[in-house]
């Protein structure tokens, strides 16, 4: 007997968790399959876990500065990196049980097995076949590792791993500097862990404005050993593995390796679609609503590789729910995109990177953190902010940074870029005192005076001016 669905989701990720309550808005016929593990890799294995961990780091890492400043007694203090990972994993455990209880409650709606694709409509999963209306596809990614470092054995781990070390060992060689690599790489060095880092480019934390790479990996290069530029081989060592790249070689414990991930697709059955895959594997689809060709298939979440972030994938699931079950609907416009790191200082953009503005029509306006007053104060004085403008208008486009509260200024940036306000329009705002947010301040003047405007008034709004600009 073949079971029948209105709509299918294959994941129980941010994406196609965030896409069955959607759906639930207009039907209640939604099944989900899903292969892998419950708990979102959010929350099992990713943001969530690595964010607690960086608490511990960050706190822990200030105690130098506290000392300078008079605080006895710090010195004293010492990281068990082992009650450390049972604190993170207590945290993470706690975190994962919302996604699980939601796939848990659905009953026999939930099925966990391997799901295939025998044609555009139809489904098997563990040997019972499935009729759908509509089928997303939310089956997520998994990192990369090369086959030959599988070798090594539990001495070489990837993100999905890292939380389940229970006393890491002190010596520690990270191969890839995207934001996972520096966040964890970081988090360790501040533990006490001897690091030494490598990556493939020259950029770190996914930043491309050259200033304010270079002002992170400063920061960095206090704490831990960072190799730009390299590519890495692993052996076999007497004690651990052999790390050589970059003119380096270096023994370590273990190895963290944060090489990217890759859309988990095998077993789909996607040949039996007849559409055309990319040099992922993954069918190619309509960015703006998701759909596979002409097929009632849409892709969503991590998988898509469109913008393989928690917050991103949410939003898709949103929109591929949307779109399945009101395929004439008119297409919904994504947010202003921002990506944060949470290292200390914090790094990320929003809206249009260094790497992706126009050739020309655009002007820049920095602002240097080592000398903000309110990052002093705090002993937290490091970064760069760097803004991006439209030179006929002064409508802000993007920006990239590396920030005390980075998190918190990409926000507000963020928030700017998509009402698509103007530099004057943002000076207007009120900028409290002391603040890191006057470093904003400072750069959006910078900006203005590359434009080559001047005051005719101070920067306040008139009486009479109407605030329907603020009000989107």
């Amino acid at each position: 007997m073949t079971r029948q669905a209105k709509l299918v989701v294959l994941g129980a990720g941010t994406a196609g968790l965030t896409a069955l309550s959607e759906a639930w808005r207009y039907t209640d016929d939604v099944l989900l399959i899903n292969a892998g593990p419950y708990g979102t890799t959010c929350a099992r294995v990713g943001c969530m876990p690595s964010k607690a961990l960086l608490e511990v780091a960050h706190a822990y890492g200030r105690r130098d500065w506290l000392a300078e400043s008079g605080i006895a007694g710090t010195q004293a203090l010492e990281a068990d990196l082992a009650a450390v990972m049972v604190h993170v994993r207590k945290l993470r455990d706690r975190f994962v049980a919302g996604p699980i209880d939601t796939a848990e409650s659905l009953g026999e709606r939930n099925i966990h097995g391997q799901p295939r694709f025998l044609d555009p409509t139809t489904l098997e999963v563990n040997g019972e076949r499935i009729q759908a209306e509509k089928v997303i596809i939310a089956t997520g990614t998994r990192p990369n590792l090369p086959e030959a470092w599988r070798a090594l054995g539990d001495r070489v781990v990837t993100s999905d791993g890292v939380f389940e070390l229970k006393a890491p060992g002190k010596r520690l060689g990270v191969v890839g500097l995207g934001p996972i690599g520096v966040e964890l790489g970081q988090a360790f060095a501040q533990l006490g862990c001897e690091v030494h880092g490598f990556t493939r480019g020259s950029s770190v934390a996914g930043l491309s404005d050259p200033d304010v790479n270079a002002s992170l990996i400063e920061v960095l290069e206090r704490q831990m050993t960072v190799i730009t530029d390299a590519d890495v081989t692993l052996d076999q060592g007497d004690t651990g593995v052999v790390m050589q790249g970059g003119g380096r070689e270096v023994e370590v414990d273990w190895v963290l390796a944060s090489l990217g991930r890759r859309p988990n697709i095998e077993g789909l059955g996607l040949e039996n679609l007849d559409v055309e895959l990319d040099e992922r594997g993954v069918p190619v689809f309509d960015a703006s609503t998701l759909r596979i060709a002409d097929l009632p298939i849409y892709i969503t979440g991590d998988v898509s590789g469109l913008r393989p972030l928690m917050h991103e994938a949410a939003d898709e699931g949103r929109i591929a729910a949307y779109h399945a079950l009101h395929p004439d609907a008119e297409c919904l416009r994504r947010r202003t995109p921002q990506a944060i790191v949470f290292t200390e200082p914090g790094a990320g953009h929003a809206g249009l990177t260094g790497a992706k503005l126009p050739q020309s029509g655009v002007v820049t306006g920095s602002a240097d953190f080592s000398r903000q007053g309110r990052a002093l104060m705090a002993g937290r004085n490091a970064g760069r902010l760097q803004l991006y403008a439209d030179e006929r208008d002064g409508r802000l486009l993007g920006a990239e940074l590396v920030a005390p509260d980075a998190e918190h200024l990409l926000h507000l940036l963020a928030w700017s870029i998509q009402q698509e306000m103007t530099v004057d329009q943002i000076l207007q705002m009120p900028f409290y005192h002391p603040t890191v947010e006057e470093g904003l301040r400072s750069a959006l003047q910078a900006v203005r005076r590359e434009l080559g405007q001047r005051r005719t008034q101070p920067d306040l709004p008139l009486c009479h001016e109407p605030a329907a600009w603020a009000l989107g």
